[in-house]
């Protein structure tokens, strides 16, 4: 199976095996990896005991013009020799797709994109797979297609030749959310603790501000433990782009927590959209499809990083333009950005011990531009932890005491949305706003007026109307009040000075 991006193109392996001078010739365009498996394949043979065919060998991956890479066609490679060579059954590979790369020793060895290629594969109608053992879990989310794991290429041919074999199978899906993560961790903070749960209830992105140590990592890193767990699709979709990137051992493939990326701010451009030369792979915008992206110090970060999150953050999806073509990822993910009140991290609370002049704390946040600030929903103070919340011994609010509120909150945003193609405030289009999702005369009213006096921009309108919304939605109104629209505008505006 060729992967481009997340769709997938199947590759027929044909081999010819003639009379001349021994030599091995592999067509269809494959890339550096992929030229070395003769030698892989090689001796795979000699350590599983099986001869390798003395003669010209031409092996043929077709579709001759689309590009191969990487090393996932070796185990295919050899059993299509094998066929070739008379010593395995035709029918024993027959609609069959096979992934893995060989070792020397003869091992099969797990491969990158394997999730994306079997429903390809499933979509073109193939009823079963050979896939190494090692991607048995994330191979085993395709209940609809006959998964059949190895480890050794022997213990493979014994099964195609016999019909015995071990059959492995993957684990259930895991719901359960990190122990170790809970908001009752947090002590104090209770404004950027509402701002967590109205951004997990509606969709809505976030900027912590304050001092270093006021708690900001550690509200971002629990959002994911209060939002609701991945559906199937979401779960196969997530699991689909980490197997594309390789990060699956960083996530695990059973796994419906929504996932959380924290890219640092010293990453570029490829790491934060996606990239690369001959295999364009995902980016932390895209790994954190259906999760939170999280950008610490944000402020750090190089000009122009930040600015490229912008097209996902309108459209839910990025597009990477390269020679070799344009492949599109979904980044649907809520963006959560931090950064210090200057640079130096004391400007804040009574300011002590800060020494930065007025014009640094204006340069240093100014680095956040405004189309970027324009697409974040809230903009949240926070102040630094006073003695009296640290020494409490009363825990904050749990984190499953705030999931259930916000599974409340999307469930009453569902039932409203209905047949829209849509299930979040956060997702509400421009035009819905102005016609079915108007909230009341007062709220318009008071919205129109910040308008006039440009202190609301028309994107900026529409943010704090869908913010209101699920403010709304949290407290159990049919439609956003005067209350409502004024809280998500204080929310919208609060944080910066």
């Amino acid at each position: 199976m060729g992967l481009v991006g997340l769709s997938g193109n199947t590759v027929t392996v044909e081999v010819d095996i003639s009379d001349g001078l021994p030599h091995y010739n592999l067509l269809g365009l494959p890339d550096a990896a992929l030229n070395e498996s003769r030698d892989r394949v090689r001796a795979a043979f000699t350590n599983s005991g099986e001869n390798w065919p003395n003669r010209k060998v031409t092996v043929s991956l077709s579709p001759a013009w689309l590009p191969k890479s990487g090393s996932s066609f070796d185990l295919a490679i050899a059993l299509a020799i094998l066929v070739a060579h008379g010593s395995l059954a035709q029918d024993s590979i027959d609609s069959t797709l096979i992934l893995g790369e060989l070792g020397l020793d003869g091992s099969i060895r797990g491969v990158n994109g394997v999730l994306p290629a079997l429903i390809a594969g499933h979509r073109e109608g193939i009823k079963r797979a050979i896939i190494p053992i090692t991607n048995i879990g994330e191979g085993g989310l395709l209940q609809s297609m006959e998964i059949v794991a190895f480890a050794t290429l022997r213990e493979l041919l014994i099964y195609l030749r016999t019909g015995e074999g071990t059959s492995h199978t993957s684990e259930a899906l895991d719901e359960s959310t990190d122990p170790l993560l809970d908001f009752e961790d947090v002590a104090g903070q209770m404004r950027a603790r509402f701002g967590a749960e109205v951004a997990a209830a509606g969709g809505h992105h976030l900027l912590l501000i304050g001092p270093p140590g006021a708690g900001k990592t550690m509200i971002a890193s629990r959002i994911p433990t209060i939002l609701p767990p991945l559906t199937i699709e979401q779960s196969l979709e997530v699991t689909a782009l980490h197997s594309v990137a390789g990060t699956l051992s960083e996530r695990s493939p059973m796994s419906r927590m929504a996932p959380i990326v924290a890219p640092h701010h010293s990453a570029t451009r490829v790491a934060m959209v996606g990239g690369g030369a001959h295999v364009i792979r995902p980016g932390a915008c895209s790994l954190a499809h259906h999760g939170v992206l999280f950008i610490d110090e944000a402020p750090e970060c190089a000009s122009g990083i930040l600015d490229s999150l912008r097209q996902p953050l309108e459209s839910g999806t990025i597009t990477i333009a390269r020679s070799i073509g344009n492949i599109t990822y979904p980044s649907r993910f809520l963006l959560v950005l931090a950064a210090n009140p200057c640079p130096c991290g004391k400007f804040a609370g009574r300011g002590l011990g800060c020494s930065c002049s007025s014009i640094q704390v204006r340069r240093y946040l100014g680095k956040l531009s405004g189309p970027l600030m324009d697409r974040i929903d809230m903009r949240i103070t926070v102040e630094p932890v006073g003695r009296a919340d640290i020494s409490s011994l009363t825990l904050g609010e749990s984190s499953a005491a705030i999931a259930e509120r916000v599974k409340a909150a999307r469930m009453i945003a569902r039932e409203r949305f209905v047949g829209r193609g849509f299930e979040l405030n956060s997702e509400i289009p421009a035009r819905a706003l102005r016609t079915d999702f108007k909230p009341d005369r007062l709220a318009m009213n008071f919205l129109h007026d910040e308008l006039d006096h440009e202190r609301l921009t028309a994107r900026g309108l529409h943010k704090v109307i869908r913010l209101g919304w699920t403010l709304a939605d949290l407290a159990g109104r049919n439609q956003p009040t005067l209350k409502d629209v004024t809280d998500a505008y204080e929310l919208r505006e609060g944080g910066i000075s």
